[in-house]
């Protein structure tokens, strides 16, 4: 008669004990389910974010890079254009008030507009692509800075 009420005592404690583990076990689980779900929102917000300053920088590059583009085509209409005549390059320049009594008498050629010497033409011209390039790429760097990197 004991051993058959020790068998079921056994057999609840037994189950109890499983029960206590599976329980554990359980709030394991959710432990690493709940970390699991708040990374996934972390790291969605992370890639919204990521996702909003590469569109920006890509903004910013198409703008500054087609501004570029333009500023290419009108010296490269220009040089075209001296190459062929249709215009000249004037330079500013000022010649001194007071001239050596050796360099002869002034004339109407004398009077001309100062322009490049024709060897000196494809370096203003490599300047200028220079400089267009160089601007644009400081004023994308600037947006850069002030429109994507305050987002980090």
């Amino acid at each position: 008669m004991l051993r058959d009420a020790l068998f079921p005592l056994v057999l609840c404690l037994g189950a109890w004990f499983g029960f206590g583990l599976l329980e554990g076990q359980r709030d394991d689980a959710r432990r690493e389910r709940d970390s699991a779900l708040s990374e996934v929102v972390g790291l969605r917000e992370a890639a919204r974010i990521s996702g909003e300053m590469l569109a920006e920088r890509n903004s910013i590059d198409l703008q500054r890079t087609q501004e570029l583009n333009h500023e290419r085509a009108e010296n490269e209409a220009l040089r075209l254009d001296v190459a062929t005549g249709r215009k000249r390059l004037h330079i500013k320049a000022t010649c001194s008030a007071s001239m050596p009594a050796s360099a002869g008498t002034g004339g109407v050629a004398d009077a001309a507009t100062a322009e490049l010497a024709a060897d000196a033409r494809p370096d203003y011209f490599t300047l200028i692509d220079q400089l267009a390039l160089s601007k644009k790429m400081i004023l994308g760097l600037q947006d850069h800075a002030l429109r994507v990197c305050p987002r980090k």
